[in-house]
């Protein structure tokens, strides 16, 4: 029964819902009495209850949360790597029952092509009852593979992280330099603003 309408989804093993994606399992010889829900979607939240007509009568609630299919990338939302080493990027989409039938790899507007001149790029999918891991390998790295890389899921919403290859800098030294570039431009903003004011 779902909670939300009172509605009997099913009894026994027959269905009462003109809502096909719902159904029962009763495997036989076995006690359990599995209600399955299929391309599950936000509204599909709330309580369920599962009821036995013995006397007293016995009931079981279970609450379903839905979440949404999403795709997250390891690791930070930067990643700095030093040229002529390995990129690796790994991808983990959480929808377990429905894996995604295809996972695509972009850097900026354009798909991450296996075959292109360049070579020395490989991908690793592996579907789990966990989920789906998506790994991207991209060998000898140039200064041209820097950018942002968006890992696209058929079934969920993508995720993406900047990737910067450096030619010899730190990345503590890159970030140190960009935060005193900022400090730079902050002081001459506020040393344009004390001239205009002092011209009026």
């Amino acid at each position: 029964m779902r909670k939300r309408d009172l509605h009997i989804l099913t009894s026994s093993i027959h269905t009462y819902t003109g809502d096909a994606r719902f159904s029962v399992r009763h495997p036989e010889h076995s006690d359990d009495w599995d209600l399955r829900i299929e391309y599950v979607q936000k509204r599909d939240a709330g309580v369920y209850e599962c009821q036995v007509n013995t006397e007293p009568k016995i009931n079981m609630a279970v609450m379903l949360n839905v979440e949404d299919a999403q795709a997250t990338i390891s690791g930070p939302a930067e990643v700095f790597v030093k040229k002529g080493s390995t990129i690796s990027l790994t991808c983990s989409v959480n929808v377990h029952s429905t894996p995604p039938s295809s996972v695509l790899w972009y850097h900026g507007p354009s798909v991450v092509d296996f075959d292109s001149p360049r070579g020395g790029i490989s991908l690793e999918t592996e579907k789990t009852e966990a989920g789906t891991t998506s790994k991207l390998l991209i060998t000898k790295a140039l200064l041209s593979d820097s950018g942002n890389y968006t890992c696209v899921p058929s079934n969920a919403s993508p995720a993406s992280t900047i990737v910067h290859v450096l030619n010899g800098e730190h990345p503590a030294a890159m970030q140190t330099s960009k935060a005193g570039l900022r400090r730079q431009m902050a002081l001459l903003v506020s040393l344009s603003l004390l001239a205009i004011t002092a011209v009026r």
